[in-house]
């Protein structure tokens, strides 16, 4: 097998293909998508700290400059808000933007939203026993961050059912060469969400609450403040960045944990181990398989020259599993602890809410593990068709 993302057998195990690009190509040029694919943990992790490459190009060149095509006219609803939010755009416009959210995110203030995690935690735990099991994604791994992060922002429990959905669609944009119906499904999605969003933010601004969205109306940050569109997009890469990696490590992680029994009952049997089993389910079977970046200068990774305008496909599924790094990498191992996997990234992209899904992943299979200590899985999951942000269709389980 190739390096293949719209093969489903690849998506299902790509971890044997990582293996033979680490050995024999680890940096490689993928014509379908013109990117240069790099496969190992020291290039990835040097290019996410390397000023050289950026999320985006257009804070030093236009499309035009840069020898890139413009998107087509009827994705610009979606551009705005993505370009509107921290994660693409470059210093100095991220630096503020950062600074300005990351007051929400500090591992003080994330500590104290433990309690309410807990919370909400072992209320969808508790239900799920009652009924037997289910779908754990469906009814315990989506509804947790979802139910958090709308929390945060003040999102009315009334509208909270809209959000997995627009976010769902919006990542639809982020896998490889999107087709017009899921880039017009996007676009959708995100003029759906920006408008929504605008009405809460003029509402918090008129009558502010205890909430995200009320704080990010009203701050100001030595003179600074954060425009409308900023604001829209930066909630948005919350929603979107807040829980689709947590469900997905959710489910890869307990489909891991079932195929690796023997690990699954050390865990049961010490809960101690819960943050070295998080931080292990996260660097096992990865939930974001590449970051892209643009090259924005000539450069050399792993002795290969790659020119300005192009773009790398870091390969952090493949990182994760470098044998240079990290000891015996195909073996599940709760207990590990020298653990320097890349899941959230690195430099000044890393992911700002590292701490809240630490907490939340904790809580989550802690109540499981606690409640329903019989799990038991009832039939083989699917994968869903994406690659880049990579998860189960569903995890149908017996709590015994």
């Amino acid at each position: 097998m190739q390096f293949d993302p719209w093969n489903p057998e690849f998506v299902a195990h790509p971890y044997d293909v990582y293996r033979e690009l680490r050995a024999t190509a680890p940096v490689s040029f993928f014509e379908p998508t013109g990117q240069w694919l790099v496969a190992r943990h020291e290039d990835v992790n040097a290019a996410l700290r390397d000023r050289r490459l950026g999320r985006s190009y257009l804070h030093v060149a236009s499309h035009e400059e840069f020898g890139r095509a413009a998107e087509p006219e009827f994705q610009e609803p979606f551009w705005r808000v993505v370009r509107a939010g921290m994660l693409d755009v470059e210093p100095p416009v991220h630096t503020r933007l950062r600074r300005l959210v990351s007051k929400a995110f500090t591992p003080r203030m994330v500590e104290e939203l433990r309690p309410r995690v807990r919370r909400i935690a072992g209320e969808l735990v508790d239900a799920f026993v009652e009924r037997g099991g289910g779908d754990l994604i469906a009814e315990v791994a989506e509804p947790l961050p979802v139910t958090v992060i709308a929390e945060m922002l003040g999102v009315p429990e009334s509208d909270r059912h809209l959000l997995r959905p627009w976010s769902a669609d919006i990542c639809g944009m982020y896998e490889l060469n999107p087709s017009d119906e899921a880039a017009h499904t996007a676009v959708r999605a995100a003029s759906e969400f920006s408008d929504y969003l605008a009405g809460l933010a003029a509402a918090r601004r008129a009558n502010p609450g205890d909430d995200l969205i009320s704080a990010l109306a009203q701050v100001v940050d030595e003179g600074d403040r954060l425009t409308e569109e900023e604001l829209i997009g930066t909630c948005v890469l919350l929603l979107n960045a807040g829980h689709e990696a947590t469900v997905n490590v959710t489910g890869n992680g307990w489909w891991s944990l079932f195929r690796n029994p023997a690990e699954l009952e050390r865990l049961r049997a010490d809960l101690s181990l819960l943050p070295s089993a998080m931080e292990e389910l996260m660097r096992y079977d990865t939930p974001l398989q590449m970051f892209e970046r643009w090259v924005l200068q000539d450069i050399t990774i792993g002795g290969v020259e790659i020119p300005k305008g192009v773009e790398v496909a870091l390969l952090f599924g493949s990182a994760n599993r470098d044998p240079e790094v990290f000891a015996d990498p195909d073996r599940l191992d709760v207990g590990r602890t020298d653990n320097p996997h890349i899941s959230f990234g690195a430099g000044i992209h890393f992911c700002l809410g590292a701490p809240l899904a630490r907490v939340e992943l904790a809580e989550s299979f802690g109540a499981l593990l606690r409640t329903a200590p019989k799990l038991e899985l009832v039939e083989e999951p699917a994968w869903k068709p994406n690659y880049v942000i990579r998860g189960l269709e569903s995890l149908k389980v017996t709590t015994g």
